[in-house]
């Protein structure tokens, strides 16, 4: 653990332990030079990977979709909470500090999406942008991968749904305008709060909440259909702002909304609540009681039907909050209503689908 209690522009301020090492690793911290209480800012390093599929497949009852593509694994967005931190070990890095400071992005994603989608027995169902690290994360704007994707989705009238907490979607908006006149696109943004100072040590490098609600009236202007996650719920931090946040997303435009509890599952457990003790010290032994309260008296429940939106009264306090809000403000439930009649198989992956 580092011994400093934050890093600037970063989630966390320390790595825990990969899981899967058979090494341990004791931090030693550095003398830094001259009299300075900080660590200077810590870099972004890109990692290019060569991909080697293309769509990822699920078949969890908790989500709605069942194929997703994720052209960035880790995300400098930095959310402290974020549930993709532990995939972090599978690459080798920690869930902690490098989830946020070493991004693996998928050289040559479009061209194997083309050759999946032209695979014989395709099934076309709604794919999902960004349901493990966020696909319009800081990176995006030099590298462009998700742009490419959605070039190759408009290009075969393939239905898509995107989920980002980061304005940077409207750059974008040449190409999900015509996905939405062909009724083949959602987007979805992620805010869980309005409150920028607490965002700012939240999510560090992500859109501040009210280019957020810019970008749900920026869309829905352009007539693109646009939701709102009030996720994830942090009892005693953000829980009171639901109300909030409903109200606000549906006069920018909304037309549909969801929310999701918070889940500590694996290393979010030790790294929120290290966050907790650095950033809200006082409140932070209440906000884990209610979240054991949510739990059945544990910090994490991964039970399918229960991990999303908790058990008890609290829990259902909050599921009664969120619903009456919604009603209120004519929001509707997240549902895919998507076309995948219009759907066009593309060649084998040869030249020729560069001139369709």
């Amino acid at each position: 653990m580092s011994s400093h209690d934050s890093i600037k522009g970063r989630g966390t301020a320390y790595n825990p332990l990969i899981r899967f090492d058979r090494l341990t690793r004791e931090a030693v911290v550095p003398d830094w030079p001259g009299d300075i209480d900080d660590p200077p800012p810590l870099p972004t390093e890109l990692i290019w990977q060569d991909a080697k599929s293309a769509i990822t497949r699920n078949n969890s009852p908790d989500i709605y979709f069942s194929q997703s593509i994720n052209p960035y694994h880790g995300c400098e967005h930095g959310c402290i909470y974020c549930y993709a931190r532990p995939s972090h070990a599978y690459w080798g890095y920690s869930p902690g500090l490098d989830f946020e400071t070493k991004i693996v992005a998928r050289r040559g994603l479009p061209e194997r999406l083309r050759v999946e989608l032209a695979r014989p027995g395709y099934q076309c169902e709604p794919i999902c942008l960004g349901s493990n690290t966020d696909c319009y994360q800081p990176l995006e704007r030099k590298l462009g991968l998700t742009r490419s994707v959605i070039e190759v989705l408009l290009a075969h009238r393939h239905p898509l749904v995107i989920i980002t907490k980061n304005a940077l979607v409207e750059r974008d908006l040449d190409l999900l305008k015509p996905l939405a006149e062909q009724q083949l696109v959602q987007v979805y943004i992620s805010l869980c709060t309005l409150e920028a100072d607490v965002a700012r040590v939240l999510e560090p490098r992500a859109s501040a909440p009210h280019r957020r609600l810019q970008a749900v009236r920026n869309l829905s202007q352009a007539g693109i259909p646009v939701g709102v996650l009030c996720s994830p719920v942090i009892p005693a931090l953000t829980d009171h702002q639901i109300e909030t946040v409903v109200s606000a997303a549906a006069e920018a435009g909304a037309g549909m909304a969801s929310y999701i509890i918070l889940r500590l599952p694996l290393e979010i457990n030790e790294l929120f609540k290290d966050w907790l003790a650095r950033h809200f010290p006082q409140r932070a032994e209440h906000v884990m009681s209610l979240i054991r309260q949510m739990r059945g008296g544990q910090e994490n429940v991964s039970r399918f039907g229960e991990r999303m939106r908790g058990t008890g009264i609290f829990a259902q306090l909050l599921r009664n909050r969120f619903e009456l809000a919604c009603r209120r403000n004519s929001l509707g439930r997240r549902r895919l209503d998507l076309d995948v009649s219009n759907f066009h198989v593309p060649g084998h992956g040869t030249q020729l689908d560069l001139f369709e």
